[in-house]
């Protein structure tokens, strides 16, 4: 499996290509490996990597996201990650793992020495590659889900929120997130002009805001997109372009989704 992981970085040119699809495939091991251990019996698959899998977001992702979607004694995520480093052990990898799981959101950060060094991205042997897995044991009720396979390096089948409930999450993080993430600028141009008449899931929206806090008007069905391009149009735009950019398949789309397009897409219901 890693020759074949090493293999397919070799067929990309440029070093973001490599290193992206050199990611996006540990990415598909991890999640047939999750699959196996029957964590989408318990658990629905969101944020950018569930995008870019089940709707072809033409952008690459650096983590995978979870939320508990059913409550069940019997399931441990760290022991489900567990089976996940054991597995790129056993398939040739030098993989060690840190677990964190005493919060409310667990994570998992998987540590791949000297795979970017044997696939000619890093001149240091010793060099790591990291992906984490995370899974939000505490959400906020109201999401919808729904089961997709999938064949993307891999077969799987799928628990997953809709696409009203990850987009209500992809708006939950642009009012409160700290900092701006280009990443979730460029995923709002996408959803925006991808889908001409989407509206968030408002109930999970609202919920989510409620959990952390938020300390303004709720978004509603009337005012989402007034609360929305009030924020939006006050991020630093230049850091976005720097964050997203090298995770794109195609960089030039950022400058489709700039700044003046995104906020027109915000304001009208109209497709470029």
């Amino acid at each position: 499996m890693k020759d074949y992981c090493i293999e397919l970085v070799s067929r990309q040119t440029g070093f973001n290509a490599k290193l992206n699809t050199m990611r996006e495939y540990l990415q598909a091991y991890a999640l047939r490996v999750l699959h196996e251990e029957g964590m989408f019996r318990y658990a629905a698959f969101l944020g950018g990597t569930a995008l870019r899998f089940l709707y072809g977001l033409p952008r690459f992702s650096e983590d995978l996201g979870f939320s508990l979607a059913k409550n069940e004694r019997s399931f441990s995520f760290i022991n489900s990650a567990k089976k996940v480093k054991d597995e790129f052990l056993a398939s040739g990898y030098n993989v060690s793992a840190v677990y964190n799981e005493e919060k409310a959101v667990q994570n998992v950060f998987l540590k791949f020495e000297g795979l970017m060094y044997e696939a000619g991205l890093s001149p240091l042997k010793k060099q790591n590659l990291s992906i984490k897995i995370e899974i939000d044991t505490n959400p906020p009720d109201g999401a919808d889900t729904q089961t997709q396979i999938v064949n993307k390096y891999f077969p799987i089948s799928f628990l997953s929120y809709n696409i009203n409930s990850l987009f209500a999450g992809k708006l939950h993080a642009i009012l409160c997130r700290k900092y701006t993430k280009g990443r979730d600028l460029f995923d709002l141009g996408w959803y925006l002009s991808k889908w001409k008449d989407l509206t968030p899931n408002f109930t999970l929206l609202k919920n989510a805001l409620i959990q952390t806090g938020w300390g303004r008007e709720f978004p509603t069905a009337d005012n989402w997109r007034n609360i929305l391009f009030d924020v939006v149009r006050k991020l630093d735009w230049e850091k976005a372009e720097k964050d997203v950019k090298s995770f794109l398949e195609n960089p030039s789309d950022m400058d489709i989704l700039s700044k003046e397009n995104i906020l027109k897409l915000i304001s009208a219901n109209n497709r470029f």
